[in-house]
């Protein structure tokens, strides 16, 4: 028997982090838009006497803390968990809250534990949280479409809402990674964002338009310094052909929203925006 989770991708635009003793209750506000692209989780039990984590060859330290946190309150079995990205690691496209939230609920399932969706997704947020790789990624990847975090949080604590939209593409390259516990653990780098972040969300909320969301994203992204100059200079080039593009947050990635798939850029990711959110495939 097996279970098998599918995780959106979630790009951040702009963001504000916002301190708690309680990792459930600390999180970041913000927006960001989820795409169709994301990560397949498969979770089932294992022949070996051990826990299993399998993902494209790559040590996940995001998977390993989900089972540790999940053995506080429950006896595991012996599990192989596999991810199936379709996005690229560390490169702002929130894939360790994806790998975190997948292994959480197929574990649910699969083992019957006593836990909702939100419960599950909160084990996923808090070991995000913990580890220092994302702060709002796991509620945005739950809810999907372009995703208004008005509260911080884990989903059951954290508020959000969704801009309407019309049918839009997402279109995105990745130049390179970017450290996410690196940039919001640097006080300095925290200090800006949320200096420069805190008042965009109310501004986002009085005028919800997707060119807004991607007007307040580059305006982040130049005010914080944050934006890297590969972004700058693709965005010059593609900014005639889309509704807007910023930088990814946190990654060294451009994406953009456009009404059409057609772009300029070389070896593009493609996408469209995820409306259903995280969901169980078998």
């Amino acid at each position: 028997m097996k279970v098998e989770v599918f995780v959106p991708a979630h790009i951040t635009g702009f963001f504000q982090i916002i301190e708690d003793d309680n990792p459930l209750k600390m999180g970041s506000r913000g927006a960001g838009v989820v795409i169709n692209k994301g990560v397949r989780t498969k979770v089932k039990f294992s022949r070996s006497d051990k826990q299993r984590v399998i993902v494209d060859g790559v040590n996940d330290f995001i998977t390993w803390k989900v089972l540790e946190i999940l053995n506080e309150s429950f006896e595991l079995p012996s599990l192989k968990v596999y991810h199936e990205l379709e996005v690229p690691i560390g490169c702002g496209f929130g894939v360790s809250g994806a790998c975190a939230l997948g292994t959480s609920l197929g574990i649910s399932r699969l083992l019957k534990l006593p836990l909702t969706v939100n419960g599950a997704a909160s084990i996923a947020h808090r070991a995000e949280v913990e580890l220092g790789t994302g702060l709002g990624d796991v509620i945005a990847e739950l809810n999907g479409g372009i995703c208004l975090r008005l509260r911080e949080g884990a989903p059951g604590h954290g508020i959000t809402d969704r801009i309407i939209y019309d049918p839009l593409y997402v279109v995105c390259k990745v130049f390179g990674e970017l450290d996410t516990a690196t940039v919001i653990k640097d006080p300095k780098s925290r200090d800006m964002i949320n200096f420069i972040g805190s008042g965009m969300l109310k501004r986002l909320v009085s005028n919800p338009t997707p060119e807004n969301f991607m007007g307040l994203s580059y305006e982040f992204a130049e005010k914080t310094k944050l934006l890297t100059r590969n972004v700058k200079e693709h965005f010059e080039i593609i900014e005639e052909e889309v509704i807007g593009a910023s930088m990814a947050m946190l990654g060294d990635t451009i994406f953009a929203l456009s009404k059409e798939p057609d772009t300029s850029l070389d070896n593009p990711i493609i996408a469209k925006i995820d409306s259903k959110g995280a969901r169980f495939i078998q």
